[in-house]
């Protein structure tokens, strides 16, 4: 142990015991400190659960990368491309992809005696054959099962509520092409996702039904949707996967394209890479606010030993000695003020995650609460960036002590 931080250590805990430490404009200091740190650990949780929250619902609805038919107009009356399994199997083998699995979309028409309401019918390969594409459909659930042959569909609570439906009812829908066609579907079951963008759109069904209704034959799909173990890696991976079938034609002759999730939805992206930046701000007017609080609490912690400075330079001791002292001390009250910071932060983070206490308009943010999410890469970041940046602030106030001289403080004395 160093003298320097034996020292400071019982000048601390020595003025802890007296009272001193308990000064009104030390714990204004320390308040300030730990207020700070709550709302930069709070800010850290709710981006990124708020970021993973809507990221995930966007990928339960399209992947994280989509293969499309190259002369598709992005629209939902797509071209289709024939599908080998070849391909699928080429692309399930490769590193980095969860599943590959295909997908058929077709507009249509809900119409009832009240109302009519424009769909997106989309086709996945039933439950028992594919379960992965119906993973985030049966977590979102809220009534009935996920479908069990070609003619059950699922649909959104929001949906059901517009047409007065529920469970283990028929609905008509119609679909024009050449000409209109009119399909009696059975309501297996109704979810919600928050997603109210697609929650009033998609209706989800099984992939033949989708197939016949196209006109298609059993090859032809609207497109594969890959999902992958890293969304950290979508990029990398987006461009790998357009180089698997970029430069292939299909048994038609179609060419293909691979899409990542944020080409398909690029407003939602862009609106979630802005919370990174309204979180660098936040933090960094917290740090502000913080520092501001450490450098008023170390001089009073110096002011309230001046006496002690003199007695000490009058014995001999260097001014980087004394600076590393008093550097000592206010290491200990910032590591107390992060400390329960933390315990603050956590506490909070722990309440809101188990009972959602704080609720949201889920038709803006596409959540009915505000989402939080533990990274310990983040917390650990967060706490070792603030103990550094606290220590660099600490060292224009310890400066003082250098000014101070035995004579004038004796004379004061």
């Amino acid at each position: 142990m160093s003298s320097t931080y034996f020292i400071a250590k019982h000048l601390y805990f020595t003025q802890a015991r007296e009272g001193r430490m308990s000064r009104p404009a030390v714990r204004v200091a320390q308040a300030g400190m730990i207020i700070g740190m709550v709302v930069m650990l709070l800010t850290l949780f709710i981006v990124i659960g708020f970021k993973r929250e809507v990221r995930e619902k966007v990928i339960g609805f399209g992947a994280h990368i989509q293969v499309l038919n190259y002369d598709n107009n992005s629209s939902y009356e797509a071209q289709p491309i024939c599908v080998s399994e070849e391909l699928l199997s080429h692309l399930r083998d490769t590193r980095g992809i969860a599943s590959a699995s295909e997908f058929c979309t077709k507009p249509g028409i809900i119409r009832t005696d009240k109302t009519f309401i424009p769909i997106i019918l989309k086709g996945s390969p039933l439950p028992e054959a594919d379960p992965t594409p119906w993973t985030f459909f049966g977590d979102c659930l809220q009534e009935g099962h996920l479908p069990e042959t070609a003619q059950d569909v699922i649909i959104s609570h929001a949906m059901a509520a517009r047409l007065e439906m529920h469970c283990d009812t028929d609905l008509l829908c119609y679909f024009i092409q050449d000409q209109v066609r009119v399909r009696k579907l059975h309501v297996c079951g109704i979810y919600e996702t928050g997603f109210t963008d697609n929650d009033d759109l998609f209706v989800i069904g099984a992939m033949p039904q989708v197939q016949r209704l196209n006109g298609w034959n059993e090859n032809q799909v609207s497109g594969i949707e890959i999902r992958l173990t890293d969304f950290d890696k979508l990029d990398e991976m987006t461009d790998r996967v357009w180089y698997m079938t970029a430069n292939r034609a299909d048994a038609d002759g179609n060419f293909m394209q691979a899409m990542s999730i944020r080409q398909l939805y690029p407003a939602i992206f862009s609106w979630l890479d802005l919370l990174d930046m309204n979180a660098v701000v936040i933090i960094l007017l917290m740090l502000a606010v913080s520092g501001f609080c450490i450098v008023s609490g170390l001089l009073i912690l110096i002011l309230d030993n001046i006496q002690f400075v003199g007695t000490m330079k009058a014995l001999g001791a260097s001014n980087r000695f004394l600076r590393h002292v008093f550097m000592w001390e206010a290491a200990l009250l910032v590591g107390k003020s992060m400390l329960w910071g933390n315990l603050t932060g956590i506490a909070l983070y722990l309440i809101q995650s188990w009972w959602h206490i704080i609720p949201l308009d889920a038709a803006t943010y596409y959540v009915s609460y505000v989402p939080v999410y533990f990274s310990w890469t983040g917390w650990l970041l967060l706490n070792a960036g603030t103990l550094a940046v606290s220590l660099l602030i600490l060292l224009a106030p310890t400066t003082i002590v250098t000014k101070i001289s035995p004579a004038t403080v004796m004379r004061f004395e």
